[in-house]
């Protein structure tokens, strides 16, 4: 290669250089968006429970209604529940409320194992007046995907993994999670009654607040109850 032509050679090689350097970056860039898009909240209406005759039954069956979601243990000191539950389903019912039970046996083992004694014991010792599921597994890896939506504090409300059974979930109209309350809170207290106003109303100002109380520090077998 003659003298002359050298610096036109070294030239061509910068410029070749310098395109791919600016080319490589903006590659990646491009892949940069799908990478940082942020996920797509979920609302309860993805998710479907199985009832007690083992059909699959679609959330979203109960669009535009207020969901109260709780999770039962008939043999639990706290099952005395079950009573202001049906006052909550008899007086808010026409306008929209639906109460949703889901038995378990995670908690203590408070559920009962024979799925016909189970039906029973909701149907005419507790006379429960709104649907009652079939029974799930509601934590550890086993947690049904309901569950998991509904402790996960990015797609639903502070509050983490379930604590005992009677953790009761309000769910607006849109199907966002609201507000959560811990076994201690009876539905009747008034605080849970202005909070099933607000949600049939559609009002959201009770939305930012913690929405439980911490559980208590004693036994759930110890005599005080609710």
């Amino acid at each position: 290669m003659s003298i002359r032509r050298f610096p036109i050679f070294v030239l061509v090689v910068l410029v070749l250089c310098s395109v791919a350097n600016y080319a490589q970056p903006k590659s990646r860039k491009s892949n940069t968006p799908a990478a940082d898009t942020a996920k797509e909240k979920q609302t309860v209406y993805d998710f479907s429970l199985v009832d007690q005759t083992g059909k699959v039954v679609q959330l979203s069956d109960y669009k535009g209604k207020v969901l109260l979601i709780v999770n039962l243990a008939s043999q639990s000191v706290y099952s005395n529940q079950i009573e202001s539950l049906n006052e909550l389903e008899k007086k808010y019912a026409s306008r929209g409320l639906v109460i949703l039970g889901i038995p378990s046996s995670d908690f203590g083992d408070e559920e009962l194992k024979d799925p016909a004694a189970m039906q029973k014991y909701y149907t005419d010792t507790a006379h429960a007046g709104f649907p009652v599921f079939a029974k799930a597994t509601i934590t550890g890896v086993h947690q049904i995907p309901l569950y998991q939506f509904l402790c996960d504090p990015k797609q639903s409300v502070p509050g983490g993994g379930l604590r005992w059974n009677y953790t009761k979930f309000i769910v607006g109209r849109d199907g966002h999670p609201l507000k959560r309350y811990e076994v201690d809170v009876n539905p009747s207290d008034i605080d849970f009654r202005v909070d099933i106003e607000s949600a049939l109303k559609g009002d959201k100002a009770h939305k930012s607040e913690s929405g439980h109380r911490p559980r208590p520090q004693h036994s759930e077998d110890s005599s005080d109850d609710d």
